[in-house]
């Protein structure tokens, strides 16, 4: 099975890592993965912050740079989902709309695609710790993304899985939130560093880039022992 790679802005920027660790997981599973080098941001960020015709251009250079893959992978619900906001943004037109819904339906996040796609729930990882997950808000309230990364966390040889309390709570990213709101957003990743602090994790695993981002940055600032990973990480550890 070929795959498309749509690696994200901040997979590509500060988190490499899960970007080679989902190409590596994919390969392992069987897929061929290729990576248009003419991606670029989807758009999000400015299309979050009202600026919805200049946003055009970078998801109309998106759905082009997309237009013969047979699925497109992302390794973060919240970019995975603005696949599927295309559609909704083009409404009404008659050249782009059918082309974003296209994108949208071959579009799928990392877990969803290897537990709904291509049917494997354990992929042989083995992880010796004790960790704790974040659950997105993208990735659980819009694109719907929740059962599969714990049925693949829960294959993990040797992992010690604790449910992080108050789960569904945001982690005070919200894109461009994070920094428009800064004061409210620290206030909302420290009360979720106490959180995963209270499961005595070593590891704190994520689908999410920003969010990982976010709260790993806290975690720093404050002290706290704990490792923060992409789920692609963990899925390809052995």
């Amino acid at each position: 099975m070929k795959v498309t790679l749509f690696a994200t802005c901040l997979v590509d920027m500060f988190n490499s890592n899960a970007g080679k660790a989902t190409v590596e997981l994919l390969e392992k599973l069987g897929c061929e993965v290729d990576f248009p080098e003419s991606q670029v941001c989807c758009g999000q960020p400015s299309y979050n912050s009202g600026y919805v015709k200049e946003s055009k251009e970078a998801m109309k250079r998106m759905i082009t740079t997309f237009s013969d893959s047979e699925y497109v992978i992302c390794p973060s619900g919240s970019c995975a989902y603005m696949f599927h906001e295309y559609e909704h943004v083009f409404q009404g037109d008659a050249v782009w709309e059918p082309k974003a819904k296209a994108l949208a339906e071959r579009t799928y996040e990392l877990t969803e695609f290897i537990v709904n796609v291509l049917g494997v729930e354990d992929v042989g990882a083995r992880l010796e710790a004790k960790a704790t997950f974040h659950t997105s808000c993208h990735m659980t309230r819009l694109l719907g993304v929740k059962e599969a990364p714990m049925k693949l966390l829960s294959h993990v040889k040797g992992l010690e899985f604790s449910e992080l309390p108050n789960k569904s709570q945001c982690c005070g990213f919200g894109g461009t939130f994070s920094v428009k709101m800064g004061k409210i957003s620290e206030q909302m990743v420290d009360e979720k560093v106490h959180h995963v602090n209270e499961t005595e994790s070593e590891i704190l695993i994520g689908a999410d880039a920003g969010c990982l981002m976010n709260i790993g940055g806290r975690i720093e600032r404050v002290g706290a022992p704990v490792k923060v990973m992409h789920i692609a990480e963990v899925l390809n550890s052995r």
